[in-house]
């Protein structure tokens, strides 16, 4: 008799999500599905407001990654009111946007993704957690973890007003510049976070790939997933957050298109079922393929693995050494073993931070020439960056009165939508048998869309606040056979 099990929520997340697994009569996975059960309508409420009021408004999209939204709408304000930035304000709005990324990633590497590995997939959930992870670590690690992030989180403050939901990007520049006073201890905080991500990959290399059985598990097949990948290059093809021009490789390697982030809508397309409010991504050119890997595929992936298998390097030397470890140690480009992202994920740190320190030292730096402010209205704008989740972008149109007539969001975890969904299912088919359903191999289930880190938007607008786990067995006609509870 087939059954159905039921992941409801799925943990460390931003978000509400669940997964539904489907067992045959033998008791195999004959299928799983992964569901995002929030509207948020972001799309629709926009329409009609003030084009320069976007960038307060969208940051409140989710609480994890708020400076992405932010920064993707500036840039589209740039076009929309026909005005370049000026060199200094780039610099700001990129030491701004390093700074996210880092407090952004070491968030998900030692609070969300971590427990898996240091504390096991199969440790007891009460130690499988942040304070677990601290205790095998050490409390000096745990205090530069947050230090680091704290730090971090004052330039982004410093620049856009707040850390949560910042505010004051505008068209053109940015709302105040950096003093030579300011210079001094930004220096310090991107040489500290320099440090910090030297530190972070080696306690990876030594916790995680010298482990046998966790190394095994990131090459286990079970998360390895043949897809297209897209992500931001600069000029050179190297890995960009903030600015460039898209890249997609196909699942050999080999190069599929590279386009203006202006011309997106030639290329990615949006596909809807009626089982989950996420659109899933595809390559428009291929056309709609379904949830299916490999090289018939119209599926791509974004996020950090994403952004190092598209890219012909890193931009910095520290992070590029890493990089080249990387492929060396899983077998070459690409790679598509989806838990290694989260060791891409600290490379991605390290570049941040290594920019940061060339940025925090660059006389343009400290500029009093922070906004170009010789507006034309053109009507529509395009913003794009590599968000710490994968390629992100923001377009909007305006009426003649700088009015919004249309908004659309392509946001990361819409992208990686399809490869989650994926993913699962083979994880779910590798660990689930018969009838033994253990908390840990849900758990391995769960590490197949945890790697992707993905953002269901936004757990800060929860009720009634608490998210206890429970796990739902049914026959076909909804009888209720078990039900377990975290």
């Amino acid at each position: 008799m087939t059954k159905r099990i039921t992941i409801n929520p799925i943990t460390r997340l931003e978000g509400h999500g669940k997964i539904e697994i489907f067992l045959d009569d033998a008791g195999a996975v004959a299928d799983a599905i992964w569901q995002v059960e929030e509207l948020r309508g972001f799309e629709q409420f926009c329409i009609g407001r003030p084009a320069e009021e976007m960038p307060r408004i969208v940051p409140n999209i989710c609480g994890v990654c708020p400076s992405a939204h932010h920064m993707a709408s500036v840039k589209a304000l740039d076009q929309i009111f026909g005005v370049e930035p000026t060199a200094t304000a780039k610099l700001i709005r990129q030491l701004e946007y390093n700074a996210f990324y880092i407090e952004d990633h070491y968030v998900h590497f030692f609070f969300l993704a971590a427990p898996d590995f240091i504390m096991g997939p199969d440790a007891d959930p009460r130690e499988r957690n942040i304070l677990g992870v601290i205790g095998k670590v050490g409390k000096e690690v745990g205090l530069k973890v947050i230090e680091v992030r704290r730090r971090n989180r004052d330039i982004i403050r410093h620049i856009f007003s707040k850390a949560p939901h910042p505010e004051g990007g505008l068209p053109g520049g940015v709302p105040r510049g950096i003093s030579e006073e300011d210079r001094k201890w930004i220096i310090e905080t991107a040489d500290f976070s320099v440090e910090f991500a030297k530190l972070a990959l080696q306690l990876f290399r030594d916790l995680v790939l010298k482990q046998p059985e966790y190394l095994d598990l990131i090459l286990n097949e079970a998360y390895s997933l043949k897809t297209y990948y897209m992500a931001l290059v600069d000029a050179e093809g190297k890995v960009s957050y903030y600015d460039g021009n898209v890249r997609v490789i196909d699942p050999s390697g080999a190069p599929f298109v590279t386009f203006s982030p202006q011309d997106y809508i030639e290329h990615i397309g949006e596909w809807v079922e009626p089982w989950t409010y996420i659109r899933f991504s595809y390559l428009r050119q291929l056309g709609w393929r379904g949830l299916e890997e490999g090289s018939d595929t119209s599926l791509f992936r974004v996020a950090p693995l994403a952004r190092l298998n598209v890219a012909d390097g890193m931009k910095t030397p520290e992070a590029q050494k890493e990089y080249e470890l990387m492929f060396e140690t899983l077998g070459g480009k690409p790679s598509h073993h989806t838990l290694a992202t989260h060791w891409a994920r600290l490379i991605c740190a390290m570049q941040a931070a290594e920019h940061n320190a060339i940025i925090a030292r660059d006389p343009l730096l400290t500029s009093k020439d922070i906004r170009n402010m010789q507006f034309r209205l053109t009507g529509k704008g395009v913003g794009c960056v590599e968000a710490p989740r994968g390629t992100l972008f923001h377009h909007y149109e305006t009426d003649d009165q700088g009015l919004i007539t249309k908004v659309n969001l392509i946001v990361a975890t819409q992208n990686n939508g399809g490869p989650i969904s994926v993913s699962i299912k083979k994880a779910a088919k590798e660990f689930i048998k018969g009838d033994e359903i253990r908390e840990g191999l849900l758990n391995r289930v769960e590490m197949a869309f945890r790697a992707y880190d993905p953002c269901l938007s936004c757990a800060t607008h929860a009720a009634p606040g608490a998210m206890p786990l429970t796990i739902n067995i049914r026959r076909p006609n909804g009888e209720l056979i078990r039900e377990v509870r975290r």
